[in-house]
């Protein structure tokens, strides 16, 4: 039923006027253990794709592109592939790494189009590519921070050879530069899971693998990476294998049985069954037996859809519904196939609403409301009960402003814990409303707070800039971990939610105009959701989840008015459900629907 981001627009990812491209097709994106839908179009992952030759364009600005595509693939020849676009003279310029696992591309992200210089066919052309750093691609799958803080690189080509065809480049960077097309068009994005700190749920995290490896491989590769341990910035918030554990030799197998060997300290039978269980889901498209061993010896025999079906990763959600604020009341929304239902609150603290939070935990709703004063001032109300909610408690101060609050989706019910955003800082509040600030180690004013479904990474609105950070939770003790900032073309970020098990969804400026985009959760790919906003994007909610095949869910405010998706289009008052009659007296306009939410 879950499913990844939609892809809008295919070719090339460029600021507004060029062309657009969406979020790839992806091969093994998982999100509460089912299928991600793949993206509908511009993407080749799966396919094998090889990418294209030095002898492929002799026109240089596609020259260029197809360099910045040169080193995707498999590590070993990656260099070599690099260095058939580069002059035999100068192709020492460009220093190899001794060993593959060492290989490390530095992805961009081309802001405007290739300019060269002199635009006609000269023999010797010079082009320059302005850029956005978005990360480094390690061995191990991962997307790192970017360590280049070069925003423009200049290529000096030359004709090939007498006898040859197509261009040089003499004078390489020292890097090798991958584009963030190259990375959507060749390679696959796939889901591994970790476990959290005391081994209760399963913690998405995304690696990418080039659409070339056969499907044999990549046992392999899924076991390599999970004795590698989380990625840097994950690490904090999830549980490693037992230190010393690596794998011994490759995966070996077909179809429907698999072998994986390994050496792995302390393999008792509860790290068996815990290790049994990531195998099963990190391996989610996978079927049959999975015969694990240690040092050789069998220890554990997996049906790999028995273990998923087992251990769901997630609890069910239920269909999502759609509610919205009218005139300070939480009122339901209706949208044709769709189910809606009653507000599961009590009438009495339903007024004076200005945003709410409201999920689904077992027979209970979890209710976190931002209600104002007269004098505009807002606090939060929080409560718990079966539906309708018929007891809030209030925060002990009332803020200038507090954003729309969002609940950690924790497995232990007896402590509901949230998150929020109040007068520029981040705060965790309880069941009783009881708020606690949170120090993020980053300087900035917070202006937006989100959780993933897993409950353990959150999504950060800072200083205008996209964040993701891990949690680590204890009971009803939450600590929020160092954030890691994500590259946007968009400035002046205002909103985020999570759109998947690995996807967000944020609004900002693109080029002076308010849009939407979709990112993943490294910030690598990154497209339009929605652009040419007329004013700027003051709430936004998504439903991480939905049929396969239809784009997910996504309502949003701009201009004290709510939008949805498929198609765009702003919600009605004749949408909302259960309002008063309108108002018969002149000149008094009936208000627009505001602060959309799902519930599930």
């Amino acid at each position: 039923m879950r499913r990844g981001v939609a892809a809008l627009l295919a070719g090339v990812l460029l600021p507004a006027g060029l062309a657009g491209c969406g979020i790839p097709h992806e091969t093994e994106v998982q999100v509460d253990g089912r299928p991600s839908r793949a993206a509908e179009a511009g993407a080749l992952n799966g396919t094998g794709a090889e990418p294209p030759s030095q002898a492929a364009s002799s026109e240089p600005a596609q020259f260029i592109r197809n360099y910045l595509s040169a080193a995707a693939g498999e590590r070993e020849q990656a260099y070599a592939r690099a260095k058939k676009f580069i002059a035999p003279e100068s192709q020492n310029l460009l220093k190899e790494k001794p060993q593959s696992s060492e290989v490390e591309l530095t992805v961009v992200r081309l802001r405007e189009e290739p300019v060269v210089s002199p635009p006609s066919n000269d023999p010797f052309s010079e082009v320059t590519v302005t850029v956005q750093q978005v990360g480094v691609l390690r061995a191990d799958g991962t997307l790192a921070p970017p360590v280049e803080i070069q925003t423009k690189y200049v290529f000096h080509l030359r004709s090939a050879d007498a006898g040859g065809t197509g261009l040089f480049i003499t004078d390489p960077p020292k890097v090798l530069l991958l584009s963030d097309t190259a990375l959507r068009r060749f390679y696959g994005t796939h889901t591994i899971y970790f476990w959290n700190s005391d081994q209760t749920r399963l913690v998405p995290d995304q690696r990418y693998l080039p659409s070339t490896v056969p499907t044999e491989r990549r046992v392999t590769e899924v076991v390599k990476w999970l004795a590698g341990g989380p990625p840097d910035w994950l690490a904090q918030g999830v549980t490693r294998l037992p230190a010393g554990t690596t794998p011994i030799n490759n995966a070996t197998g077909a179809d429907d049985h698999w072998e994986v060997n390994l050496t792995m300290p302390g393999a008792t039978e509860f790290r068996l069954a815990r290790l049994a269980t990531q195998l099963a889901w990190s391996l989610q498209d996978f079927t049959g037996e999975l015969q694990l061993k240690i040092q050789n010896q069998n220890r554990r025999t997996v049906d790999l859809k028995q273990a998923r079906d087992e251990f769901a990763l997630y609890p069910p959600p239920g269909a999502p519904e759609r509610f919205c604020v009218y005139d300070g009341v939480i009122h339901p929304v209706s949208v044709a196939g769709e189910t809606s239902g009653p507000v599961p609150l009590s009438e009495k603290f339903n007024k004076g609403v200005v945003s709410a939070a409201l999920n689904r935990v077992g027979d209970e709703v979890l209710a976190a409301l931002v209600v104002t004063r007269s004098d505009r001032r807002q606090r939060l109300m929080v409560g718990s009960d079966p539906a309708p909610v018929t007891l809030l408690n209030g925060s002990g101060e009332w803020y200038g402003s507090i954003g729309r609050p969002t609940w950690l989706r924790s497995l232990d019910q007896d402590h509901p814990t949230g998150l929020v955003v109040a007068d520029g800082g981040l705060y965790r509040f309880d069941g009783m409303a009881a708020m606690t600030p949170i120090s993020l180690g980053v300087p900035g004013k917070v202006s937006a707070v989100a959780s993933s479904f897993d409950g353990h990474r959150i999504a950060l609105i800072i200083g205008g800039e996209l964040y993701v950070a891990p949690l680590s939770v204890d009971g009803n003790a939450v600590t929020v971990n160092q954030p890691r900032r994500l590259a946007t073309l968009l400035t002046g970020l205002t909103v985020v939610d999570w759109y998947a098990a690995n996807e967000l969804v944020f609004a900002g400026n693109e080029a002076g105009r308010p849009a939407i985009y979709q990112t993943t959760v490294d910030g690598g790919l990154e497209a339009p959701l929605k652009q040419r906003i007329g004013a700027e994007v003051t709430e936004l909610a998504a439903y991480p989840g939905g049929t396969v095949g239809a784009p997910p869910p996504v309502m949003y405010e701009t201009n004290k008015a709510a939008f949805r998706n498929d198609p765009f289009e702003i919600i009605k008052r004749e949408q909302v459900l259960d309002l008063p009659e309108p108002s018969a007296s002149p000149g008094v306009r009936s208000p627009n629907p505001t602060a959309p939410f799902f519930l599930y």
